[in-house]
């Protein structure tokens, strides 16, 4: 990979934003280097929770602007597939890798390691947990540049904080801290940067170390995709058939029998081969 690099270790895989010298900003190379790296967590039955950070001292200072002026006049004339109405168009790159990350089978982590302004902050939305170093800064500056919001975010940041902080934070392009980011919600706790790392792999483990693989990828998708639809009885119906599914696997059994033995349970159902359809009768898949 040219513009991130991906580590595994002890079931934890981190995705690294690797372009320090540009603050790690976003490319079309980045875009599919991201949706790539996703699509191999997701194979790997040995990953277990991904953490997405920056090299250097920064996350990602946004798009690449190295083409000046004409960037997005640029952009906007080419194409890369249709919408879903089938209108040909260059979709948005960021847009492409949030809807890469919210279909993960892992949990994601975003360790803000620094700066994380426009696309650097809008695709961290599609992370289950952001975890931020306190002196790093924040913003959805597209007003600023004559933009709209982008990666998906007009959706996802209205569910993250309240409303009226994200627009604040949308109309005026400004950028804040860390801090308030905490204050707000849209981060999950704040850590210096030199621990950041250390503590998002903690989380990782904590989140992963005594839950089937199975069930944590079907939780995390009922969870992400619950967020959009109209009435819990959609709810209802999903987790109906993820009980009846899932009680019929063999995880339920180990599960029960570890809990009345008085043991930790080994799992032996992976996601690689044994993820049941809860969603294709109820919601649209999503499309990268």
């Amino acid at each position: 990979m040219e513009h991130i690099s991906m580590s595994i270790e002890d079931g934890i895989a981190v995705i690294t934003l690797d372009r320090p010298d540009k603050l790690n900003a976003f490319t079309t190379t980045m875009e599919n280097e991201l949706i790539e790296a996703f699509d191999s967590t997701d194979a790997n039955d040995a990953v277990r929770a991904v953490i997405l950070t920056g090299a250097g001292r920064a996350f990602c200072a946004g798009a690449d602007l190295s083409s000046g002026a004409e960037t997005f006049s640029e952009w906007s004339a080419e194409s890369n597939g249709t919408d879903a109405d089938g209108d040909d168009l260059r979709r948005d790159g960021g847009g492409r890798v949030v809807l890469r990350m919210f279909d993960s089978l892992k949990p994601i982590i975003a360790a803000i390691n620094g700066p994380a302004v426009g696309v650097g902050i809008t695709m961290t939305l599609a992370a289950d947990f952001r975890l931020a170093a306190d002196d790093a800064r924040m913003g959805f500056v597209f007003n600023r540049r004559g933009l709209v919001p982008e990666s998906c975010s007009s959706w996802l940041l209205p569910k993250l904080v309240p409303l009226q902080r994200a627009l604040d934070w949308i109309y005026s392009g400004r950028i804040f801290t860390a801090t308030e980011a905490f204050s707000a919600g849209l981060v999950y706790r704040l850590h210096s940067r030199e621990d950041l790392l250390g503590e998002a792999t903690a989380l990782a483990h904590s989140l992963t170390r005594d839950s089937a693989p199975v069930s944590v990828a079907l939780s995390r998708q009922m969870i992400w995709r619950m967020l959009g639809v109209e009435h819990p009885m959609v709810a209802h119906r999903v987790e109906s058939i993820g009980i009846n599914a899932r009680g019929a696997q063999a995880d339920v059994r180990e599960g029960v029998e570890a809990f009345l033995e008085k043991r930790e349970a080994v799992f032996p159902d992976r996601c690689s081969d044994a993820m049941p359809d809860l969603f294709s009768s109820h919601l649209p898949r999503p499309r990268w």
